[in-house]
């Protein structure tokens, strides 16, 4: 029986997740002899594109190279998942910013960019914009435990299941106490994805959010919170929209938060 081909892939983004992937270690010689894998540029020599079974895809979407590439591996697997926040929300890279890109390229580019298509790019966007996704694992960088967890299914033929409750959760098992509202730190445990064993409030830094949202969180509560703690309005939108700067009211089940949201 042939083994399932997969492939890894990156666009715009650290690499951080795909050497996640590489740092599987003890369990990395088990997945390669569990499946074949056909491209993995930041892995091994030899790579074909052909079909395969799985696309593992890392980053966002900023360019029309890159968007050709995704539809073109869209196009050849059977189920494409994305991998970290920049897949998934369009991360750092797709934060909120108030000058425009055009603007921005000038100022840190000046003339070196005219007619050079190295600088034809867009704001950054997450696969799901441009393609049909089957799968996120979300996380900056992924969790090895999670990427193994979730090839281990998908070779079993089911979807993987991962947390899908905030982080808030996660601290509350581990007993840590809470850096909002004992401390009055800026933490977004409250509405962000959780699956990283709280490890930044576990060691007294607040969480940032970068697994990204957690889905129909009350973030109406959250920047109450936060106003009460004295927080302005336009630094809570701010840091809300680090990891996730193209969060939708869809992704949420509630409204876009952007600066005019929050009351």
């Amino acid at each position: 029986m042939a083994k399932p081909s997969i492939g890894v892939y990156g666009l715009t983004g650290c690499a951080g997740c795909q050497l996640n992937i590489i740092n599987c270690e003890d369990e990395l010689l088990d997945i390669a002899a569990a499946v074949d894998i056909k491209s993995f540029i930041m892995a091994q020599t030899g790579n074909v594109e052909c079909e395969i079974d799985i696309a593992f895809v890392e980053g966002a979407v900023s360019n029309e190279k890159q968007k050709k590439q995704l539809l073109d591996i869209r196009e050849r697997a059977g189920l494409l998942v994305a991998i970290g926040t920049c897949a998934s929300w369009g991360g750092v890279e797709a934060m909120i910013n108030d000058v425009p890109r055009e603007v921005a390229k000038k100022d840190v580019y000046g003339d070196t960019m005219k007619d050079n298509p190295f600088y034809d790019c867009f704001n950054p966007m997450p696969l799901k914009d441009v393609v049909k996704v089957d799968f996120q694992i979300v996380g900056c960088p992924i969790e090895r435990p999670q990427f193994i967890q979730a090839v281990a299914s998908l070779l079993n033929g089911n979807l993987p299941l991962l947390p899908t409750y905030a982080l808030c959760t996660e601290c509350k098992f581990k007993e840590n106490e809470c850096l909002l509202i004992e401390q009055d730190k800026f933490c977004l445990g409250p509405v962000t994805k959780a699956g990283c064993g709280a490890r930044c409030p576990s060691n007294n830094i607040p969480c940032e959010g970068c697994r990204g949202p957690v889905f129909e969180a009350n973030y109406a509560s959250e920047v109450e919170i936060m106003l009460e703690k004295g927080y302005t309005k336009e630094y809570i939108a701010q840091q809300m929209s680090t990891f996730a700067g193209t969060i939708s009211a869809e992704d949420l089940g509630a409204r876009k938060l952007v600066k005019t949201d929050i009351p």
